[in-house]
C-alpha cells in the first residue's frame, strides 16, 4: 500500500493516464512528472528481458530504458493510458535491443552473438538460448503471417503483459489471447530452431 505522505507519487493507472492526458494537452511539465511513475516498471521490463542472459552482455537495463525513452518521449501525444504506454514502451525496447544486437553482430561478423534465455517464456525447457536478432526477425516473419499472433507475442515478451492485460490491450477475449499465445510460442520455437 502506497503511503501518501512518503513523498513518492502514487503509481496508479489513473495517475499515469491523467498525466498522459496532460501531455496530450501540451503540458510539458507532465512529462517530468510521468518519468518517476513509469521508470521503475520500465527497468523491471528491461531486466526481465535479460533475466537469464549471461552476465557479459554490454547493454544494461538502464541503457535500454534510456534509449527507449528517447525514442518515445517526443511522441507521447497518441498514448491513451498507462497500458498503452507500456505497449509502446515494449515495442521501443524491442527496437533498442534488436538494433544493439545487430550493431554488435555486424562488428563481430557472427561471433559473440547476444543470446537470450527465453525457455520459460516460450514454454521450452530444453531449447538453447535465443539470439536477439533472430528473435526480432522471427517476430517480423510471424507478423507477416499473422499480425494478431505477433502482437500477442510482442506484448507478452517485451511489454511484460499478462494474458488478461494483453486481452484488454488488444480488445480480445483472454481465451483468444491464450490460444494466440500458444500458437505464437509454437511458431516462434519452430522458426528459431530452424534459424539456429
Amino acid at each position: 500500500m502506497q503511503d501518501v505522505d512518503s513523498g513518492r507519487h502514487p503509481d496508479g493507472p489513473e495517475t499515469v493516464t491523467r498525466l498522459l492526458g496532460r501531455v496530450r494537452g501540451g503540458e510539458q511539465a507532465a512529462v517530468h512528472e510521468l518519468v518517476p511513475l513509469v521508470y521503475e516498471q520500465l527497468q523491471a521490463l528491461a531486466r526481465a528481458v535479460f533475466s537469464s542472459e549471461a552476465a557479459q552482455h554490454t547493454l544494461q537495463p538502464t541503457a535500454i530504458v534510456h534509449e527507449a525513452w528517447i525514442k518515445m518521449s517526443g511522441n507521447l501525444d497518441p498514448v491513451q493510458n498507462r497500458r498503452h504506454f507500456f505497449i509502446i514502451a515494449g515495442k521501443a525496447m524491442r527496437q533498442v535491443i534488436a538494433d544493439h544486437a545487430r550493431r554488435k553482430n555486424s562488428l563481430k561478423r557472427g561471433g559473440g552473438q547476444r543470446r537470450l534465455m527465453l525457455d520459460t517464456r516460450l514454454g521450452a525447457t530444453d531449447s538453447p538460448a535465443v539470439d536477439l536478432v533472430e528473435l526480432d526477425d522471427s517476430l517480423n516473419k510471424l507478423a507477416e503471417q499473422n499480425q494478431s499472433h505477433a502482437a500477442v507475442a510482442e506484448l507478452r515478451l517485451f511489454s511484460g503483459l499478462s494474458i488478461a492485460e494483453t486481452a484488454e490491450a488488444l480488445d480480445l477475449s483472454p481465451r483468444t489471447v491464450d490460444s494466440a499465445w500458444a500458437m505464437a510460442k509454437a511458431w516462434l520455437r519452430r522458426d528459431l530452431a530452424g534459424s539456429g
